[in-house]
């Protein structure tokens, strides 16, 4: 059935009452996405919930701060519960482990740094999810991330969250135009985590005061190495640590423990200036070291770009851009260079330290809101 253009849009872009539209929200059994599902529910949509179970149920049953297992999957059905919508809960660890945690192992193995949560929403939840709502008729899906989707003179937007302190842009770059489409963040707007936490208590949820989550989900206290050890066994191999010149200044337990710009832990004490991990060389197990300026980086080759401006990536020679090389980083000015339909160079005008391989660099309008896009930082 058309819908009646001359109906006012509700809160969720449609020309059509709440009760008629489904809206699929992504739960993950904190805080944010179950402000989402309530405030949706309470506005009369047709709200569906969805978990997506993502590792090892018994394992994670007991852990506490991590997303998409056994206590969140429990707080999340205990939301819909109170709010009297359906929710489900999806086996999704076979798609999750081939989709996100064996390329986090490999690249560390190969000396990158890589950004699982990106991949995460990139290939399971913007992906899969998505069509998984689709499925079940929803007009939108829905979830709990700080980021804005305005509409635009050529459709749907990507902007920063209104606080820029919670602002999760960096981990949403890959968001292509037809998922922005069908994505909603009602979230995006509030100011400050105060105002979720408040919507909770309003619609007395049993999450409003649970912490948010702070580590990787599937790496227990931020141990990348044990993590990587057990999914690859052997990757701990010993090499040596060198300087610049390739002098040999001590011996390390395993590429993995290793990361640019790292300073301590390096055991190579007595040295006259402090040395930072300035690459890691897994071909030769080496980590290289050196002073603190030779971890300043200019020029930083990205690929897999996934480009969100009106005007196609490659209509320009050059675009004058804010760029972000790491989600803790304010964004830099730059300069991005096309080198292909998906590849470009990014020439940061001040340059910045610690940039590694397999981080993502994000892409800002200059001295505005708008989100073009990013890509995979890259050794050139």
């Amino acid at each position: 059935m058309p819908l009646d253009q001359d109906r006012p849009l509700n809160s969720l872009g449609f020309a059509k009452a709440p009760s008629e539209t489904r809206v699929v929200v992504a739960m993950s059994g904190g805080v944010d996405s179950s402000v989402v599902a309530a405030e949706l529910a309470s506005e009369g949509y047709d709200v569906v919930g969805v978990t997506l179970q993502l590792y090892d149920h018994g394992a994670a049953l007991a852990k506490k701060g991590a997303c998409c297992a056994g206590i969140d999957i429990h707080d999340a059905r205990r939301v819909a519960e109170e709010m009297g919508f359906p929710h489900y809960v999806l086996d999704y660890e076979n798609i999750f482990r081939d989709a996100v945690i064996d390329e986090f192992a490999d690249s560390y193995l190969a000396g990158a740094t890589p950004v699982p949560c990106i991949r995460c929403n990139e290939r399971v939840k913007f992906k899969d999810l998505l069509e998984t709502a689709r499925d079940l008729d929803a007009d939108c899906m829905a979830t709990g991330h700080y980021i804005q989707r305005k509409m635009g003179a050529n459709g749907a937007e990507l902007h920063t969250a209104g606080d820029p302190r919670r602002d999760q842009s960096y981990f949403l770059f890959s968001t292509t135009p037809e998922q922005l489409d069908f994505l909603r963040f009602p979230l995006g707007h509030l100011t400050s985590k105060a105002e979720t936490r408040a919507l909770a208590a309003k619609h007395g949820l049993p999450v409003a005061d649970k912490p948010d989550s702070q580590d990787i989900c599937f790496v227990p206290a931020g141990n990348y190495a044990s993590v990587i050890e057990k999914l690859r066994p052997g990757a701990g191999e010993p090499g040596e640590i060198v300087d610049l010149e390739g002098r040999v200044l001590g011996r390390h337990d395993g590429v993995i423990h290793y990361t640019i710009g790292q300073r301590r832990g390096l055991g190579i004490g007595g040295l006259d200036e402090p040395l930072y991990v300035v690459r890691l060389d897994p071909n030769t197990r080496r980590v290289i070291v050196g002073p603190k300026e030779a971890l300043s980086t200019r020029i930083v080759p990205v690929r897999e770009i996934n480009w969100l401006g009106d005007a196609p990536l490659m209509s320009r020679p050059e675009w004058q851009l804010s760029v972000k090389v790491r989600s803790t980083r304010p964004p830099r000015e730059a300069i991005l260079r096309p080198t292909g339909p998906d590849t470009a160079e990014v020439e940061l005008l001040t340059p910045e330290e610690g940039v590694s391989p397999g981080q993502a660099c994000v892409f800002y309008e200059l001295d505005g809101t708008r989100i073009f896009g990013g890509g995979w930082i890259w050794r050139g």
